[in-house]
């Protein structure tokens, strides 16, 4: 059994998008036995003040630990071709100098270069191979480690692609430009696992950040494969499941959330943003509770350069 870890008094999950109105927001406050409580999705509003609004729910000295399902760090070998020895200090580059054109999207296969690498603005006749000729890269490159299929789930969308339903690349463009990037100059925040191991972060700082995936934490909390999960009637079933797994672990669920999670969040198919938003904060819950280790990457590439998924076995 994993060891038991300092528990921060707010505990969050972004379920992420570059579209501002489809990133949802769950979060769990703990009370004074030292309980968590479960509350429902909100919009996650704007970027510039998120994590100051946090810490003001977290109370006065109330620690925060904020996960997000965008990537968290760059693969090994795009950055040894461009120079990158600590994704952390490239966060503080991206957007001037050589970098000046991170942030743009491609829109042409002449525009790719190592330091301009996600592509493409639009769809037309956008293709793989324009990236990988563009980057000097095969696409598999353009892997992490954390990103590759293991055997209970598919593999991520490598993160400078941005083109189809499963592209993580424009979600992690805005997540690191307009909240990543910024929080890092701060001195009240850490980036997991960047700064250190989870244990020592949530002692020393006021927010620490952590990618989390969704689709890893579906094992976690005991639920089956949710391929359909656009179907209101798949996450209405499967809210069931999270109910009684929420219970098991000794998590209180308020009443909007135990109402959503029993009608599978409503008709529409985007139901399965806010959906994820509490998945997610279940899995970081799972690991602040000491039920599932952090997955504390040993290999110092993984710590410095390329992240980590928190709760996914290293």
């Amino acid at each position: 059994m994993p060891g038991k870890l300092r528990q921060p008094a707010l505990v969050a999950h972004a379920d992420w998008s570059s579209a501002a109105k489809k990133r949802w927001l769950c979060v769990a406050l703990r009370d004074g036995r030292n309980a968590y409580r479960l509350f429902a999705p909100e919009p996650v509003g704007p970027l510039d003040d998120l994590l100051d609004r946090l810490k003001d729910r977290a109370g006065a000295n109330g620690r925060v630990l904020f996960g997000f399902d965008f990537p968290l760090g760059v693969p090994l070998a795009y950055a040894k071709a461009v120079g990158i020895n600590d994704f952390r200090r490239a966060l503080a580059n991206f957007g001037s100098g050589r970098w000046h054109s991170f942030f743009d999207v491609a829109a042409r296969p002449r525009d790719i270069t190592p330091w301009r690498p996600f592509y493409p603005a639009r769809s037309g006749r956008a293709r793989r191979r324009h990236l990988e000729a563009g980057l000097g890269l095969a696409f598999l490159d353009l892997l992490r480690i954390v990103d590759r299929p293991t055997p209970t789930r598919r593999a991520a969308s490598a993160m400078f692609w941005t083109l189809g339903g499963q592209q993580v690349g424009k979600g992690a463009l805005a997540g690191w430009r307009h909240l990543v990037a910024p929080a890092a100059l701060r001195d009240d925040v850490r980036l997991w696992p960047f700064d250190g191991r989870l244990a020592a972060l949530l002692r020393s700082a006021q927010v620490v950040l952590a990618e989390a995936y969704p689709a890893e934490y579906y094992r976690h909390l005991e639920l089956p494969h949710l391929r359909g999960k656009r179907q209101q009637s798949i996450r209405a079933a499967n809210g069931r499941r999270i109910l009684s797994y929420a219970h098991a672990i000794g998590i209180a669920i308020a009443p909007e959330l135990r109402r959503q999670l029993a009608t599978g969040f409503g008709p529409r198919p985007d139901g399965e943003d806010p959906f994820d938003a509490v998945v997610g904060a279940l899995g970081l819950l799972n690991v602040v509770l000491g039920n599932r280790a952090p997955g504390e990457p040993d290999d110092p590439v993984i710590r410095a350069i390329e992240g980590w998924t928190l709760g996914q076995a290293p």
